[in-house]
């Protein structure tokens, strides 16, 4: 009796040549396809099968593999097309076994020992965290699981950085809340955020020809006649986001595109020695000059330097920080995530023993990474900042959900609640409406909790998204590019960044038409409100921190004095302009009047000063502060083409820049004249 199974102690047949020519073919096929295909194939930078392709074409094939072994090369060629498929077969299965050292969970009853061999989900979103192990290390991210309609829809693997390959994974467990909130969400696409039609995209800054940054519009200011429009107003704006962006394109080479220009944010980018508020009741401390301008002949500059109220020793209320940091793919370069966590260490060290800091992410899906821990525990924080690593999307809406429901765990009645959103800006999932995003950021701030932005690295930059929900949080946006810079940020102005001393802080000048001709407003074109809206409290508006300061600067043509264009036909009969004259005080230009509302109030408190005609006095004679700020005002607007300023040489902005350096202690100020001259070298060429 013959059975099946003694059919093959027999020879083994000869393949059919057929059969082998199918398996080459398949094989070299599948080699092709890998090099013509862009997608990553299951690591961050899409090279792993590229890696061994290249390395066996740099070998001489003839001289290792005689002519007789070649099937048996193509045969191993196509096995090794075929592992990485299976393990992709396996991954869309959605569990991996693994068995490691034992793992504490987290649950709602506490902390219990997971078995050693576990399951790891291949749809956990693609934040890697590296298990600390430095003594108090922080809990598991908490990553929500994925919907039902998530496992059914296959999805390729999560790329995971090499550095976590060697070490174990720690388990992630979902809180409730966050779950839920993640499987109502609506879907995230890519691309969601829809294009503006006034949205600038300028070319990025990198090596990335198809990198691209998003700017918000403003339009160079223009003169506007005090007998159309005798009043000016406008949002305090401290931010600095636009000083520091301009800064990195000009050392790599490249004139910044004007819409990245913003000149009050180059202007507030330096220190300036205003007279201080004398008590915490009446927080700022309003100085004007007005002196002659280096750029129009006849005109004048009025000088606006606003001093906040600064917080020191016991003034300075407990912190209550949530750190939201985008982990995703795009933030993978050397200054972005690893800048970023370096930055918030700097942060980290400026807190206060009792202040609480927490930690959330977003990389396809929100997490936590940490729960509000006191800052006195910096060693549990710094291995939850350093466990961080990059991929994925971006599901930046579900990432601020997150971070504010921390921040209202740990809330401090008359504290500094403030979220810190990290990222590059490039929101490429989320709510298919930005301003969703806007109003979701506007409610949160009436719960006392605000938004700060900060922003790293080129390229996919989204200038605009930031700037809008740092206004939208009653927060301010700075953009880091250096160690340098987050020190200057973070440290020399932790309290300002952190502390708020007003909100919703509103300038108006009133020009006087006996005096004033026409002026213009340099910078603010994105902080631009109406007249009504300074005595509209339900209107918002920009925040002061404590220690800030504010300048503004007007160029002011007197009476007599016109801007360029032909002459008006009706000017001499000017009904407003004479009326102006006998009805108005004629030794004053304008009057100024600051509106602002206590960090936790409702209701406006006002600020009033004239500004008098007999104090002009020489820009030579001016201080070093007001000469650089000009010359830093005169810096911006020349780069962005501002009229008036095309025949004024770099040489005379550079000259006034260097009059006004002062004591220059840090060197800043030395740093913009040298701007300044790789500006002008650049521009002309």
């Amino acid at each position: 009796m013959t059975d099946d199974l003694d059919k093959l102690s027999g020879p083994v047949p000869a393949p059919r040549q057929s059969a082998r020519d199918a398996a080459l073919s398949a094989g070299l096929s599948a080699f092709d396809g890998e090099f013509s295909d862009p997608t990553t194939k299951g690591s961050a930078t899409g090279g792993r099968l590229r890696g061994v392709i290249n390395t066996l074409r740099s070998l001489s094939m003839p001289n290792f593999f005689p002519a007789g072994s070649r099937p048996a090369l193509a045969a191993l060629l196509v096995a090794s097309v075929a592992l990485p498929t299976t393990i992709f077969v396996i991954n869309e299965q959605n569990t991996i076994a693994e068995t490691d050292a034992l793992v504490p969970a987290r649950t709602e009853g506490g902390l219990v020992a997971q078995d050693d061999t576990r399951s790891v989900q291949a749809d956990a979103p693609s934040t890697s965290v590296v298990a600390p192990t430095e003594e108090a290390a922080p809990e598991p991210i908490a990553i929500p699981q994925p919907t039902t309609s998530e496992i059914a829809t296959p999805r390729a693997p999560v790329p995971v950085s090499p550095q976590v390959s060697a070490v174990p994974v720690p388990t992630h467990t979902a809180r409730p809340d966050l779950r839920a909130r993640s499987e109502m969400a609506e879907p995230m696409v890519q691309g969601a955020f829809r294009e503006s039609a006034d949205m600038v995209v300028s070319p990025g800054f990198t090596n990335d020809p198809t990198g691209s940054e998003r700017y918000a519009p403003g339009a160079v200011g223009d003169y506007q006649s005090v007998a159309d429009a005798p009043v000016s107003t406008f949002s305090a704006d401290v931010d600095t986001a636009s000083y520091a962006r301009m800064r990195r394109a000009i050392l790599a080479g490249q004139v910044p595109p004007p819409e990245m220009i913003r000149p009050e944010e180059v202007l507030n980018a330096f220190a300036y020695d205003y007279p201080v508020p004398e008590t915490r009741d009446v927080p700022f401390r309003a100085t004007t000059t007005l002196t002659d301008s280096p750029w129009t002949d006849g005109a004048q500059l009025l000088h606006i330097g606003i001093q906040g109220y600064d917080l020191v020793g016991e003034d300075r209320p407990p912190a209550n920080l949530v750190f939201l940091i985008d982990a995703s793919g795009s933030m993978e370069s050397p200054d972005k995530l690893p800048l970023l966590i370096r930055s918030l260490e700097m942060l980290v060290d400026q807190m206060a023993p009792e202040d609480t800091i927490a930690i959330a992410v977003y990389a396809g899906n929100a997490g936590i990474v940490l729960e509000p821990t006191p800052a006195r525990e910096r060693t549990r924080i710094r291995a939850a900042l350093n466990s961080l690593r990059a991929g994925g999307g971006t599901a930046g809406a579900a990432g601020i959900e997150t971070a504010y429901d921390l921040a209202q765990e740990a809330f401090i009645e008359g504290g500094a609640n403030r979220v810190i959103l990290a990222t590059d800006g490039d929101f490429n999932v989320g709510p298919s409406d930005p301003l969703a995003l806007e109003r979701l950021i506007a409610e949160k701030r009436e719960t006392g909790v605000f938004l700060s932005v900060l922003g790293f690295g080129t390229g996919n930059l989204r200038d605009d998204t930031m700037q809008a929900l740092a206004q939208a949080g009653n927060g301010t946006a700075a953009y880091i590019d250096t160690l340098s810079e987050a020190r200057r940020v973070l440290v020399e102005q932790a309290t300002g960044s952190i502390f708020t001393i007003a909100k919703d802080v509103k300038l108006q000048v009133e020009f006087n038409p006996a005096v004033v001709e026409s002026y213009r407003l340099v910078g603010y074109e994105t902080r631009a409100l109406s007249r009504e809206d300074f005595n509209d409290d339900r209107v918002d508006a920009g925040e002061i921190g404590a220690g800030h300061r504010v300048t503004a600067i007007y160029e002011v043509l007197p009476q007599g004095v016109r801007p360029d264009g032909p002459p008006l036909r009706y000017a001499e009969g000017d009904t407003a302009t004479e009326t102006a004259t006998t009805t108005t005080l004629a030794d004053e230009l304008g009057f100024l009047q600051i509106r602002y509302k206590a960090p936790d109030g409702d209701e406006s408190r006002l600020i009033t000063a004239p500004i008098v005609v007999g104090d002009a006095i020489p820009l030579t004679e001016t201080s070093d502060d007001v000469r650089f700020s000009v010359a830093a005002a005169g810096f911006a607007e020349k780069l962005r083409g501002a009229p008036g300023l095309n025949d004024v040489e770099w040489a005379d902005v550079i000259a006034l820049a260097r009059g006004g350096l002062g004591d220059d202690t840090d060197g800043r100020r030395r740093e913009l004249v040298e701007l300044m001259e790789l500006g002008a070298s650049l521009t002309d060429r």
